[in-house]
């Protein structure tokens, strides 16, 4: 999805500081294709998580029979993608030929690399009746050797995801390893994403990495002395080591994140990379239209703002 990350210098979300965790972060909620969307990262005090630079919480969003997400082709760079749905389905279609259907428990990973561009809409059939869209996409920060690797796409069925219960909790490992489970998903360094469903009363001990951090997509959740609220997201205080056990205060949806720093990176727009210079290339490279297009969706794209 077209996401607009230059929007750090116009504000600035709520965080507070908190006993068990550095800081909850609230999200900026705003509408984008028709979806509202909560961004959690980046923000003006915490702008990554490990390698992760961007997570937004789109929906849920209800919509009538002949409307839906429709994002016109948009690019990116340096990046990897990935979408996770909980509801719904979006239509993927990318300047590699890829065309594929993402559906709640799939993983999408676009792995943008020296450059790629894709859209974002719906099939015919899900847009000819109401329907309901609701899930995550976040953008991975590619390691500097790998910033200009050539592009790919990878999707991975339900299936393919392992899944355990911990004490009774469910437990899906999107990337990464924890639980004794270690996830298909290609990843460019350490990394780690995981998905839990808990019931009130149910606890989670946090799996280990260098930094953490928990998102609550509904509930809510006790760390210690501290809650986390629906809708937020926890940074875990100190280095991996240090154990962190949660519990649900009632039935909770939660997003594990966490891994490697890898450094600083540069934003504007849709583009991220290690090298500033290297984010102005790319925005001249889409106004001059250089980037390759979307077989398929080759009508439209979404112009670079003030363009």
């Amino acid at each position: 999805m077209s996401n607009l990350s230059s929007e750090l210098e116009q504000g600035c979300d709520t965080v507070r500081g908190c006993e068990a965790v550095k800081m909850i972060i609230e999200p900026r909620t705003r509408d984008l294709a028709g979806i509202p969307v909560r961004r959690l990262l980046p923000t003006r005090q915490h702008r990554t998580v490990g390698p992760w630079i961007f997570f937004d919480h789109m929906g849920p969003a209800d919509f009538c029979a002949g409307q839906g997400i429709n994002v016109p082709p948009h690019p990116h760079i340096n990046i990897a993608t990935v979408t996770y749905l909980f509801e719904g389905e979006i239509l993927h279609r990318d300047s590699l030929g890829s065309l594929q259907p993402i559906r709640p428990g799939e993983v999408n990973l676009m792995v943008a690399g020296a450059g790629i561009v894709h859209s974002e809409r719906e099939r015919d059939e899900v847009r000819s009746l109401p329907h309901r869209l609701h899930g995550l996409q976040l953008w991975l920060a590619l390691p500097e050797r790998a910033e200009e690797c050539r592009p790919e796409f990878h999707h991975y069925d339900h299936a393919e995801i392992p899944s355990v219960e911990i004490h009774g909790v469910s437990v899906r490992v999107i990337m990464g390893s924890a639980f004794g489970k270690t996830s298909p998903v290609k990843t460019f360094a350490e990394t780690l994403y995981v998905e839990a469903a808990l019931a009130a009363g149910q606890k989670l001990l946090i799996p280990p990495a260098p930094e953490r951090a928990i998102y609550v997509a509904a509930g809510e959740l006790q760390a210690r002395a501290d809650i986390i609220p629906e809708h937020g997201m926890a940074i875990l205080q100190g280095a991996e080591g240090i154990e962190v056990e949660v519990e649900a205060m009632k039935a909770s949806r939660i997003a594990i994140i966490g891994g490697e720093s890898i450094g600083k990176r540069h934003m504007d727009w849709n583009f991220a990379s290690s090298r500033r210079e290297r984010v102005e290339q790319a925005v001249r490279d889409w106004q001059d239209g250089r980037f390759a297009r979307v077989p398929g969706d080759e009508q439209e794209f979404v112009p670079y703002p003030g363009s």
